[in-house]
C-alpha cells in the first residue's frame, strides 16, 4: 500500500493514493461531470473513492434516463401512427351495405344472374321452346312466325333495360375496387411508418443502448473493483490493530 497521501478535491480532507484515482484516469464523460461542479480542476488533481463513486452513479443514471427517454420517444410517435385517423381503415362491405338502395340491390341480383350458367341455360330453353311452338304450331299456337319479329323485338327490350341495370352493378363494383385500393393505399402507409419507427428504434438500439449497457458494465465493474479496495483496506486496517493489540498485550504480560 503506498502512503503517500494526497488531498480530495471535493473535501480537501487527505487520503492515500490508493483510495482514489486522478482525474486524468478517470472517463472521459466523468471527468467532465467533475469539472462541470469543480472548474478549476485539472487533470492531475486527486478525487477519493467516496465522492467518485457518487459520480460513477450519477453517470450510470443518467445513461438509463437518456435511453428511457430515447424509447419512450420512439414509443409515443409509434402509438400514434398506430392511432392516426388518418390511416384508418374502413370495412368496404359494411361501407357499401350502410349506402345501398333497394334499385342498387337488385341491380346487383340482376347482374349476379345475367351472368351464371343458369340464366344462359334458362334462355337456350326459352329461345328453343318459342322457336319450337311457332314453327311446329303445338297446342294451336302460331303467334310469332318466322322470321320470329315478336321475339326479336321482346329480345331488344330485354337488352335495353338489363345493360344499364348491368352497368349500375359493375358502377358499384367499380366503388368497391377504389374503396379497396384507398385501404391498401393507408395500409401501406402505415405499415411503412411503422416500419420507419421500428428501423429508428433499432438503431436506437444499436448506436445507444448497446454501447450504454457496455459502458455501465464498465462503470459496475469499476465500482465494484473500488468497492473491493475499500474492503481491503478495512481487512488491512483491522489486521495492524488486532496485531497492535496482541503487541499490547503482550508487553502488559511481559511488565507483570
Amino acid at each position: 500500500m503506498e502512503k503517500n497521501e494526497k488531498n480530495c478535491l471535493v473535501d480537501n480532507e487527505k487520503y492515500f493514493a490508493n483510495e482514489g484515482r486522478l482525474l486524468r484516469e478517470l472517463d472521459t464523460t466523468i471527468r467532465g461531470h467533475i469539472k462541470h461542479d469543480y472548474p478549476k480542476a485539472s487533470d492531475n488533481d486527486f478525487i477519493c473513492n467516496k465522492h467518485l463513486l457518487k459520480y460513477q452513479l450519477e453517470m450510470v443514471n443518467q445513461l438509463i434516463r437518456d435511453d428511457e427517454h430515447r424509447n419512450q420517444k420512439i414509443d409515443r410517435k409509434l402509438t400514434k401512427t398506430i392511432r392516426d385517423n388518418d390511416y384508418q381503415i374502413q370495412d368496404i362491405n359494411e361501407a357499401l351495405n350502410h349506402s345501398e338502395t333497394f334499385g342498387q340491390r337488385v341491380a346487383d341480383q340482376v347482374a349476379r344472374f345475367g351472368g351464371s350458367w343458369s340464366f344462359i341455360l334458362a334462355f337456350i330453353i326459352f329461345l328453343l321452346s318459342w322457336m319450337t311452338i311457332n314453327v311446329l304450331h303445338l297446342f294451336g299456337a302460331h303467334f310469332d312466325p318466322y322470321p320470329f319479329i315478336l321475339l326479336n323485338l321482346a329480345l331488344s327490350c330485354i337488352s335495353a333495360v338489363q345493360a344499364p341495370i348491368i352497368m349500375m352493378s359493375q358502377n358499384r363494383s367499380s366503388h368497391r375496387d377504389r374503396l379497396g385500393a384507398d385501404n391498401d393505399y393507408h395500409v401501406n402507409i402505415k405499415s411503412e411508418n411503422e416500419l420507419r419507427i421500428l428501423h429508428a428504434k433499432l438503431d436506437q438500439l444499436n448506436q445507444n443502448q448497446i454501447p450504454h449497457s457496455f459502458e455501465i458494465e464498465k462503470l459496475q465493474l469499476e465500482i465494484l473493483g473500488e468497492i473491493r479496495n475499500e474492503l481491503d483496506i478495512i481487512h488491512n486496517e483491522r489486521v495492524e490493530l488486532l496485531a497492535e493489540e496482541k503487541r499490547q498485550n503482550e508487553l502488559i504480560k511481559n511488565k507483570h
